[in-house]
């Protein structure tokens, strides 16, 4: 990372944040974005205080492709091409097919597979036509691995990503351009307590005990963000941020009817849980 320019999203929380400040520390010079704009200028001042260099940073929604699209000819007028270029923004909700709504296939492609195209097509061309190679990081999830029970409209982006990123690894190659895949499980952001569950109540002490299971298995921030460098550094194009996600990806690989089983299993369970009345 050090002396190269890195570009992060999502960098006003969670990984996003954790990668950007590990970055920095690195010699990276940072390129900021996301949504939230008091999150991001927290980041950028806890960066600069710690000695790191932040070359710019604008809040806007990734969805938006003029936003992005015209922060890229800002930074390129300034700054020239990315060296790094880090899909980390993303959001999620879960579901079954009978409770989830056009919105919430929509938010999930817009946010988590869109998002990460308008950054990839309004930052790479310039890293090809600079000549000096680079990365490009794009942050999937174990969902973009393995078919996670409620999980069809988040999936449906984060293989999509995936998809994108396979294909790009040996389209930008030629280019010196390696891309790397990041796929973590659990991981102890405020996206933990913010997801949205489609169709089911919270509230419900069935629902908190799944939720605090979940998060009680969840690895900080700053190790996905280590991994990523690390992986970025060794040239991995998957990066895994625990193990249970590479043994999982390599059990369904080569062991697909145990695989289905546990998977139906796990559908079964989750199946059993609280309706919510609500809206």
């Amino acid at each position: 990372m050090r002396g190269a320019k890195v570009l992060v999203t999502g960098a006003a929380s969670g990984i996003g944040k954790a990668t950007a400040i590990a970055a920095a520390a690195q010699g990276g010079e940072l390129v900021l974005t996301d949504i939230n704009a008091d999150g991001l200028a927290a980041t950028v001042e806890q960066i600069r205080a710690a000695g790191g260099t932040v070359l710019d940073s604008r809040a806007f929604d990734i969805t938006d492709y003029d936003a992005v699209a015209a922060f890229a000819a800002d930074v390129h007028d300034r700054h020239d091409s990315m060296d790094v270029v880090m899909n980390i923004a993303g959001t999620s909700a879960w579901g079954t097919v009978e409770n989830l709504e056009h919105r919430h296939w929509r938010r999930m492609v817009d946010i988590n597979l869109m998002g990460p195209i308008h950054v990839i097509e309004s930052f790479v061309p310039a890293m090809v036509r600079a000549g000096r190679g680079g990365a490009l990081v794009n942050v999937s999830s174990a969902a973009g691995l393995l078919a996670l029970p409620w999980h069809a409209a988040y999936s449906a982006a984060k293989f999509g990503l995936r998809g994108v990123s396979e294909v790009l690894r040996f389209d930008l190659e030629q280019h010196g351009i390696s891309v790397h895949l990041v796929a973590p499980g659990a991981v102890n952001t405020p996206l933990v307590q913010s997801f949205e569950l489609v169709g089911v109540d919270k509230d419900d002490p069935k629902v908190r005990r799944l939720t605090k299971a979940f998060t009680k298995h969840a690895v900080p921030p700053e190790r996905v963000a280590a991994a990523i460098l690390r992986g970025v550094e060794r040239n991995r194009f998957l990066i895994y941020s625990s193990f249970d996600i590479r043994f999982g990806y390599w059990w369904a690989r080569k062991f697909a009817f145990p695989y289905e089983f546990v998977i139906r299993r796990a559908s079964a369970r989750f199946s059993t849980l609280p309706v919510s009345t609500g809206s």
